[in-house]
């Protein structure tokens, strides 16, 4: 028997595309933005799409939106079909031109100032035509995205084990003192040094937050944390104001009033190059082979 495609799912065909960006972003204009159109063109697709269906598949939620019950259903069945779409899309089209197209990167909050940019911008000299989008998220985020085929690869510190990665180095880990404080001119500190000291740390799903908890823990008390943020250059201003001592890597970029000085303990981290599970594009592997090649940049 001939399988044909039915009037309702004829229309909501187009649509699905717009659907899928607003409920994995939960933000009507951040879809927008994921998809490069206006925000009205993405709340009409979806305003059709519930008429089609005869159903409310959002729900208003602070600024953004979150799916209705009908919506998740809808969702559950429907987001592999976007992936699919796409990887079929970019199956086909894969070998037209290798030197163009784009390419989704992401990279880690505790780098930036200085290798990101730089290596970028040796690869887009070499390849002027290929488009990248950058994210800069913190770790878990990064994989995610990745996961999600949102990303096509990302540098994250440490990678994560469920994903293929290639090793590009190890960062270290060093305390963040003002230059002032007791501690700026040792050579080197033990973790129990530390223990009246007040902290300036990441959020909690930060890795570095987890190893300075746990390496803390194993010294045997539990780090105070004074301040709590997320931008690692502003950690290092409030540390060379004295308002407390940071566990980073050392900064890109010089900041004045600060020291650095190793902890005894505290084990370098390992600089990975992330992809996904699904065979990267040609310019992806084009910006994998040139990250890959270049890796000392992060390493400083």
């Amino acid at each position: 028997m001939e399988w044909f495609l039915s009037e309702e799912a004829a229309a909501v065909a187009p649509l699905l595309a717009a659907f899928d960006a607003a409920a994995r972003e939960g933000h009507i204009t951040h879809a927008a933005d994921r998809l490069g159109v206006p925000q009205s063109s993405v709340s009409r697709r979806i305003k059709t799409l519930e008429n089609t269906v005869g159903l409310s598949l959002f729900q208003p939620v602070g600024r953004g939106v979150a799916l209705t019950p009908a919506g998740r259903e809808l969702h559950d069945r429907t987001r592999d079909l976007i992936r699919d779409l796409d990887d079929a899309i970019g199956a086909v089209r894969r070998h037209a031109d290798p030197d163009s197209g784009v390419v989704r990167f992401g990279f880690p909050l505790t780098l930036g100032p200085v290798s990101v940019p730089s290596l970028l911008a040796d690869f887009h000299r070499a390849a002027p035509r290929i488009r990248l989008h950058l994210v800069q998220a913190h770790g878990a985020a990064l994989a995610d995205m990745v996961r999600d085929g949102r990303l096509d690869l990302a540098v994250m510190i440490p990678p994560p084990v469920d994903l293929p990665a290639t090793v590009l180095g190890r960062q270290p880990l060093r305390l963040h003192v003002a230059t002032a404080h007791r501690l700026a001119g040792r050579d080197t500190v033990d973790l129990t040094d530390l223990a009246d000291e007040h902290f300036i740390a990441g959020p909690p799903s930060y890795h570095i937050r987890e190893v300075l908890e746990t390496c803390c823990a194993e010294a045997g008390f539990a780090p105070h944390i004074a301040f709590e943020i997320s931008e690692f250059e502003t950690v290092r201003v409030l540390v060379a104001h004295g308002l407390g001592v940071a566990l980073l890597p050392p900064a890109e970029t010089p900041v004045a009033g600060t020291a650095t000085v190793p902890v005894r303990g505290v084990v370098d981290r390992i600089i990975g190059l992330a992809t996904g599970t699904r065979e990267l594009s040609p310019p992806a592997a084009r910006l994998h082979e040139h990250l890959t090649a270049h890796a000392d940049r992060f390493r400083g």
